[in-house]
């Protein structure tokens, strides 16, 4: 990324954190900082945790306890396409293992990866409420349902066609 865009975050981050400062305790607005965070560099890396800290004047420690802990803030930038297969009880048992297995062989990478150009990133999450229309999956918010192997393929192929 080039530096004048980096520094423009940077110094969006920073203008979130002052304005919260002047009216709150920084350890209550912490989670709200490291959406911030997330929202504008994607991740939550070393150097944004070590300026919140000095900002704010909360340990390192306890930060990276806080980002580490949720599991909604990332340590490395995911794909443009954020997928992400339910494992709640409903759609384990009507066969979220087959869609996962079968987006893990079409995409090529693991849970929590994501690929080499960066398109697809494979996450597993638990209940999502669409139990109706379980197997589930979403792909960046979007939920997909009542889904097989061959129809979750059939859309991760049709996004890699756009591309």
């Amino acid at each position: 990324m080039p530096q004048m865009v980096i520094s423009e975050k940077l110094q969006q981050l920073r203008d979130f954190i002052d304005k919260l400062q002047e009216r709150e305790n920084p350890d209550s607005y912490l989670i709200a900082i490291l959406h911030k965070a997330q929202s504008l560099y994607g991740y939550i890396d070393k150097a944004v945790v070590e300026d919140i800290s000095v900002r704010t004047k909360i340990s390192l420690a306890k930060i990276w306890g806080v980002v580490t802990f949720y599991h909604f803030f990332k340590l490395k930038p995911a794909g443009e396409y954020e997928i992400s297969v339910c494992l709640g009880t409903a759609c384990y048992v009507k066969g979220a293992e087959r869609i996962l297995d079968a987006i893990k062989e079409t995409i090529g990478v693991g849970i929590g990866d994501t690929t080499e150009d960066k398109l697809f990133t494979l996450q597993e999450t638990r209940c999502i409420g669409a139990c109706g229309i379980a197997p589930v999956a979403t792909i960046n918010g979007k939920v997909y349902g009542e889904l097989s192997p061959n129809k979750i393929v059939k859309i991760i192929n049709d996004i890699k066609a756009k591309k």
